[in-house]
Order: C-alpha cells, then structure tokens, then sequence
C-alpha cells in the first residue's frame, strides 16, 4: 500500500498534508522539530573579526604626493639621455685605448683567393681560420659564403670552396 495523502497529528485541519521537513519527523516525547540546515557554531549575535590578508603593510600615515610637472619629467629624460651618451663614449674610448678597433690593419681579409677542399668534421669557421689564421675568422668566414653564395654554414666533407688565403 501506498500512502499519497496523510494528516499531521498537531493540527485541526484533517486535509492538510504533512510537510515532512519540518512537520513530519520528531525525536523521542519531547516534540523538537528537526532544522532544515545545521545550526551555526558561532552565535547570533557575535560578529565576525577581519582577519587581514597576510601582507605585512605600513601603518604610516600617508600623503598623496603632487603629481611630477611637465618640466621635471622633461629634465630627468634630459639627465638620463646625457649620462647613456656619456656611457657610450667611455666605452667607445675604452676600445681604441686597448686597439680593439674593427678597421685596423691586421684585421684585414686577404685578397688572394684559392680553391680549398673541406676535411671531414670541419665548419666554416674552423676553414676560415685554416685558410687564413691572421684575419678574423668570422670576417673570412662572411666573406667565404659570400664568394660561394652559401645561405647556410652547414658544409660536407669533401666539398669545394673558393675562399680567401693569406
């Protein structure tokens, strides 16, 4: 058997059904209605305590400062601009007192060219060096593709280049 309809003991109206949430269901003799959600740990009345985020912050008072005029910005680009210039300068002057300069006389490519077999194991800058070990190597390396039209520095044993000697 079924039950579809049925009446709460407590009220006076037989045809109202029971609402078994709060109505239906009761613990022992003493009539205690059962909640529909557990009650809070934390009384009614106790507010809750900000707790903070964990940051440790200044408790100085602050000011709000003036924002930074037109001029002020103006001369602090001004200031950083001559002081880059300044750098570079030291820097450039640095060089030519230690000879480290990119247009001097045995930093030279030679002008003499030849056809030059590659060794198994060998890149273009280890040929380059081998064909002329006075200049700079990536300066003979550069001018080897150059003289070859390589658009890469991958070589293959035995392969042939014309490359400058000296």
């Amino acid at each position: 058997m079924t039950l579809i309809h049925t009446v709460s003991p407590r009220t006076s109206d037989a045809r109202r059904p029971i609402n078994t949430l709060t109505e239906g269901t009761y613990y022992d003799r003493e009539r205690v209605v059962r909640a529909r959600r557990p009650v809070s740990s934390r009384p009614a009345d106790l507010r809750m305590r900000y707790q903070g985020t964990g940051v440790a912050m200044s408790k100085a008072p602050h000011r709000r400062g003036r924002p930074a005029s037109l001029m002020t910005t103006l001369g602090l680009a001004l200031l950083a601009g001559v002081i880059t210039v300044w750098l570079g300068l030291i820097a450039n002057l640095g060089e030519m007192a230690n000879g480290v300069s990119g247009n001097s006389a045995t930093a030279a490519v030679p002008d003499k060219l030849a056809v030059v077999r590659v060794e198994p194991g060998e890149s273009l800058q280890d040929v380059a060096h081998r064909v002329a070990p006075d200049a700079p190597a990536r300066q003979v390396a550069q001018r080897i593709r150059e003289l070859n039209d390589l658009n890469s520095p991958a070589l293959a044993a035995g392969q042939t280049l014309i490359a400058p000697v000296g």
